[in-house]
């Protein structure tokens, strides 16, 4: 791999520290944790949808996936999303545009939250831990325009204040699949290094924004420490659940460790 000295690719065994394992599933401290007086607070990770659905809104295997691995890292999830119109609507049995159909970004993001998601513009970063951002073509067509605008794209407002917030603030933030274009526009002036896999297309104006992008496969993800920020390919690479799952999983893992 590039010998980069402030980003990696990270290979299989990343996972959380010893200290970490000791923790429930639900977040909840051990008894031997109690004993000890070593109980902790549960990390507060930002999830941010797109709506649901790969074609108009949220990938809904990463989306799920996503927070699978958030819960059972013991994470209380702050799920949210732009209470905004989406900017079409797809059938995903045909793959064509319905046209005359209006959904709500945030409204179809709670069928994936399993109920009420917050606005986006009301999560505040002080409240946070971590942020993560789920891809789909929703990412790049509600959280952002890249799909039909690439680089010069703009940003939801709320999305980009709490990127930036989270930023700012030295905490974590993670994305997948095609998030990291959206990480690029808000972030790109700081020359993030970030990966979407290997589209030379989306790369390339990934680094147009000021972005360097680093090719990464399928099951893996990098990180770039100094900016801490992670990225993994997920479905821009993947064709099963099995090989997102595993780069989304070790994301995960690896967002928890910084948090």
């Amino acid at each position: 791999m590039l010998p980069l000295p402030r980003t990696r690719i990270i290979a299989s065994g990343t996972g959380t520290d010893t200290e970490t394992e000791t923790e429930t599933g639900t977040g909840e401290a051990t008894i031997s944790e109690r004993a000890n007086g070593r109980v902790r607070m549960a990390k507060k990770v930002g999830v941010i949808l797109s709506g649901c659905g790969v074609y108009d809104g949220a990938e809904i295997h990463e989306s799920v996936i996503t927070m699978l691995a958030l819960d059972r890292a013991g994470a209380e999830m702050v799920i949210c999303a732009p209470d905004v119109d989406q900017m079409h609507v797809v059938n995903h049995q045909t793959g064509e545009v319905a046209q005359g159909e209006s959904r709500n970004v945030r409204n179809e993001s709670a069928r994936i939250a399993r109920g009420p998601v917050n606005d986006v513009a009301d999560v505040k970063a002080d409240d946070l831990d971590a942020l993560m951002l789920p891809g789909g073509f929703g990412a790049a067509k509600n959280l952002c325009t890249f799909a039909v605008a690439g680089a010069d794209c703009d940003v939801d407002p709320g999305v980009a204040a709490l990127v930036r917030e989270v930023h700012a603030q030295g905490k974590p933030v993670a994305a997948v699949c095609i998030a990291p274009t959206l990480l690029a526009k808000v972030l790109g002036d700081e020359g993030p290094e970030l990966t979407i896999g290997n589209d030379a297309g989306t790369a390339g104006a990934m680094e147009s924004l000021g972005a360097t992008h680093i090719e990464c496969p399928v099951t893996e993800f990098v990180v770039d420490r100094e900016r801490r920020l992670i990225t993994s390919p997920a479905y821009m690479l993947a064709t099963s659940i099995s090989e997102a799952a595993e780069g989304i999983e070790k994301t995960v893992a690896a967002l928890m460790e910084m948090a």
